[in-house]
């Protein structure tokens, strides 16, 4: 049976996840990425290359950000919908610290090569969330 989460469980699955999926709608076109993230409890950071989903949230804004989990039997999920707002100067700077002061553990030392393109940092601001499960069945007795 599928179960609503409690904010609680939202939180905790924002704060925990490491990759969420940002879907965009521009000119007719609806695009899905997966993005790494930082979460503060109310905005996702993120930072990028200059691209198509860039191009796509300035142009429309209002977009949608979605992360979940999965094992066999059981699974969790949360839909947010967002505005993205570009960053610079110190909101650009938080951000790349946020990002680095999440990921630095994970053995990364330097940034992926953007071949040229620029680097964009933007903040998904959470409006509508909900989240979705469920649960793994107890095992019955044989």
């Amino acid at each position: 049976m599928i179960e609503e989460l409690t904010r609680a469980e939202v939180e905790e699955l924002l704060r925990e996840r490491t990759v969420g999926r940002i879907g965009c709608h521009a000119d007719g076109v609806t695009y899905v990425v997966p993005v790494i993230y930082a979460y503060d409890g109310e905005a996702v950071y993120v930072a990028s290359v200059e691209g198509q989903k860039v191009r796509m949230m300035r142009t429309n804004p209002h977009v949608c950000f979605e992360i979940d989990e999965h094992e066999p039997g059981a699974w969790r999920s949360v839909v947010a919908q967002a505005r993205y707002e570009e960053l610079a100067g110190p909101e650009a700077e938080r951000a790349l610290a946020l990002l680095t002061e999440r990921f630095a553990g994970a053995g990364r030392r330097r940034r992926p090569e953007s071949g040229g393109r620029a680097t964009v940092c933007f903040r998904l601001v959470l409006g509508e969330t909900t989240g979705r499960a469920v649960r793994p069945f107890a095992s019955e007795p044989r």
